[in-house]
């Protein structure tokens, strides 16, 4: 059995899974350390492995149509213990429909993790029903008392490990994911490595140290970056931290990474980006600003090197990824790999260039 944090869980994605939408749901079906996953929800995939549907790569993690049919087709051995809510749409809202799952997961005894804006502890219906049947219900991105948040005072200037800022062209264009790929062949590779998650699924799929950018008070922001990487290094002594982006600096939306810069004080950057997405993320009309423009104004804004390119194959067919590829090599000079589907092993070797 999978040792985890919080034990076997239902991924709920009803709608979203396998567009941007579901992209907390992706990233707990591709890794998790806090739950091991025996199912996902979602009416549309329903019958279908998740893995396939989401990488083209089986990985037994079945769909199941809604919450009744799930636990009548899963083994007692794969009986839940949570309900967890992948979706993470614009606004972070909590679609109306997913209330009654939620209901029905707390009267049948199961804990229920959100990671949305719409916090459930404020639900009195919701949490009469978990009090009834003593379950734990956990807002992810509820901001912490203000006693418990850290100011910025300048320690991370003692961090004299390899600190990479893992940036992005676009909101929900796989920056955490190619993290976590950097993190796990690194230690593959017999070096240590930590990530600092930035947001409410690094938490989720068990990222030790972490903060949640979106949900945290302005003005604790930048020490609560900060801290967790001053964190990670004074207690693992890694030889690498990934600093894990949100949003994009030109984002209309999500213009996450000025503190990230700023606070995070990394060394390097790698810009993650989708060369088919033309639009940002969930806002029409809003064009994409180029990624030599982006590169431009990241270099600007850190006095740091963008040192190479992650890319997400998305609306891409596997022939036209290396020459996608080899396209950002000629236009901004820098290295460009798809880690989701060749690996990071390539990406590592220029990474070990810069350990210090």
């Amino acid at each position: 059995m999978k040792k985890t944090i919080d034990g076997k869980a239902l991924i709920y994605a009803d709608g979203g899974f396998n567009t941007p939408n579901g992209k907390t749901a992706h990233g707990l079906v591709r890794f998790t350390e806090r739950y091991e996953v025996v199912g996902v929800l979602d009416h549309k995939y329903a019958g279908k492995d998740a893995g396939l549907v989401l990488d083209g790569k089986k990985n037994d993690i079945p769909i199941f149509k809604n919450l009744k049919e799930a636990l009548s087709k899963l083994p007692a051995s794969d009986k839940p213990k949570s309900l967890v809510i992948g979706l993470a749409p614009d606004g972070g809202r909590l679609p109306i429909e997913a209330k009654d799952t939620i209901k029905e997961s707390l009267q049948l005894g199961m804990n229920v993790d959100s990671g949305l804006h719409d916090f459930l502890y404020k639900d009195s219906e919701l949490m009469a029903i978990a009090e009834k049947n003593n379950c734990r219900v956990r807002d992810v991105r509820r901001t912490p008392d203000r006693d418990q948040l850290h100011f910025f005072t300048g320690k991370i200037e003692e961090v004299n490990c390899l600190k990479i800022a893992l940036l992005g062209t676009d909101s929900a264009v796989g920056k955490r994911t190619t993290a976590w790929i950097i993190v796990h062949a690194f230690r593959k590779a017999n070096l240590k490595s930590e990530m600092a998650g930035t947001g409410q699924t690094a938490w989720m799929q068990g990222a030790k140290y972490s903060m949640i950018m979106d949900s945290c008070i302005n003005d604790f922001v930048s020490g609560e970056i900060e801290h967790a990487v001053y964190e990670a290094w004074k207690n693992e002594s890694p030889d690498l931290i990934v600093i894990e982006g949100q949003g994009s600096l030109m984002n209309p939306a999500y213009p996450g990474g000025f503190e990230i810069l700023a606070a995070g004080r990394p060394d390097y950057v790698i810009i993650q980006h989708a060369p088919k997405r033309m639009e940002y993320d969930g806002f029409p009309g809003y064009v994409l600003h180029s990624i030599k423009e982006q590169i431009n104004a990241i270099e600007t804004i850190s006095g740091k090197k963008v040192i190479a390119i992650t890319v997400n194959h998305e609306d891409m067919s596997k022939d036209e990824i290396l020459p996608a590829c080899k396209k950002l090599t000629e236009e901004t000079g820098l290295p460009a790999y798809d880690v989701l589907e060749y690996g990071a092993e390539e990406l590592v070797k220029l990474l070990k260039s810069y350990l210090k």
